[in-house]
């Protein structure tokens, strides 16, 4: 309910039209600009949507301003202290956290459907032996549409609960057979005994014959960076989701435009980037020649997983991850390249403590942990983002089901401020 308007005049005309403002329960106050083109003959022009609300969510909060992320308003720290991805992915779909009872309920529910038809392991064959897996990703997410779609109705809770727990059970089968086709690894299957996350990582890195045995921190490090990727708001891949759903489309087509979008370089390439720029650094000797090169404003060199556009205070997520970090790396340092670890830490140690990058907030956010972190489990750069998509699934699901159920539905269709040429007449090409 609007308590107040906002009155938006047009100069030229004397024309004026009120904008109802509605208050969620945190942020800053929205009006609404639903009357403007009917009253004053214009619509509003914003690049990127960025002053723009295009959806009424109860998901997620995010208050870059002070470091503040809530799902369901729960804090993401005693989320990331205390639950499990799997119970994230709970919360995200159904407001709530679960009962025991309900949660374990949900965990098998979601196992019962983490099988990936065994036709779509011929789908692999098809890309060449080095593909890149997002590419591999995208195209598979799209395919299962087409083992999907027999008496699934969108606009049924019951269809849509069960899509939910196909996309949240398949997501970690489908990226496990990207790695291990390029690999040249047999694909494995899911394996009921072990929980989600562990579950995950055997499917990823078991050998035929031998029992795999999970690394306990490695499994709570890879489960908290799931945790932590969950789900953040109205980004460009939930968007996209948002978008592709409102079409009416397949929810598995959906996911995978928003698959698609996470994998542009500026959205869900930055956890990639900080090792590409750990692999340019090449020493800890030769930080101190970098950061020099950064603080230097006609050196477009670039320190990866520093700041964040919309975290202007820290990310809240890099101090929930930073000590896992460091217990995997401590862990597993005896890699073939230990020395790319100690520059990561000793980079992060000098970032802690300059005034240059204390006074501009540039904090090591999750992207430069959750790198090293990928890469001391043994995960390949081009898997990163891959791994990104699987833990964002459940807020792209998530997105999707309460987009279905919004009594505001419709779909989205933006505006845009022609600037081509004037209308003009057809000339044969003889007379050009």
């Amino acid at each position: 309910m609007s308590d107040h308007t906002v009155t938006i005049s047009d100069s030229a005309s004397g024309k004026s039209v009120e904008c109802p403002v509605y208050k969620g329960t945190y942020g800053a106050p929205v009006f609404a600009i639903k009357d403007v083109p009917g009253e004053l003959g214009m619509f509003t022009l914003d690049p990127g949507f960025a002053a723009t609300a295009s959806c009424r969510s109860a998901i997620t909060y995010l208050d870059g301003e002070h470091g503040i992320l809530l799902h369901r308003g729960y804090p993401i720290e005693q989320l990331a202290e205390h639950s499990t991805y799997l119970e994230v992915c709970y919360l995200l779909l159904h407001g709530e956290l679960p009962t025991r009872e309900e949660f374990e309920a949900y965990e098998r529910s979601v196992e019962e459907v983490a099988h990936v038809h065994e036709h779509i392991n011929r789908f692999y064959q098809g890309y060449r032996y080095d593909a890149h897996p997002m590419s591999m990703m995208v195209g598979v997410l799209g395919a299962m549409a087409s083992y999907h779609h027999h008496n699934l109705d969108i606009w049924d809770p019951e269809n849509r609960e069960l899509t939910c727990r196909r996309i949240i059970g398949k997501m970690p089968a489908i990226a496990a057979k990207c790695y291990r086709y390029l690999q040249g690894l047999p694909f494995t299957y899911t394996d009921p005994t072990r929980h989600h996350v562990e579950n995950f990582m055997q499917m990823m890195f078991s050998r035929p014959n031998v029992e795999y045995q999970a690394d306990p921190k490695a499994v709570r490090a890879l489960d908290l960076m799931m945790i932590l990727h969950a789900d953040h708001e109205q980004n460009a891949s939930t968007s996209t989701v948002r978008l592709a759903g409102s079409a009416e489309s397949s929810p598995y087509a959906a996911v995978a435009a928003g698959a698609a979008t996470l994998w542009g370089k500026a959205h869900g390439g930055a956890n990639e980037a900080v090792l590409h720029m750990l692999y340019e650094i090449g020493d800890k000797k030769n930080i101190e020649k970098f950061v020099a090169r950064a603080k230097d404003k006609d050196d477009n060199f670039r320190l990866m997983g520093f700041g964040h556009r919309v975290y202007k205070n820290y990310d809240p997520r890099a101090t929930i991850i930073r000590q896992a970090c460091h217990d995997v790396v401590d862990n597993m340092a005896s890699s073939d390249e230990p020395w790319l670890f100690e520059t990561a830490m000793a980079l992060e140690e000098i970032a802690l403590k300059d005034e240059y990058f204390i006074e501009r907030k540039l904090y090591p956010n999750v992207d430069f942990y959750s790198g090293i972190i990928l890469k001391a489990l043994g995960i390949p750069l081009s898997m990163y983002t891959v791994m990104f998509a699987v833990s964002r699934a459940a807020g792209w699901i998530a997105q999707w089901k309460e987009l279905m159920e919004d009594p505001e539905f419709r779909i989205g269709r933006p505006r845009q401020l022609y600037v081509g040429p004037e209308k003009r007449d057809y000339v044969p090409i003889d007379q050009r």
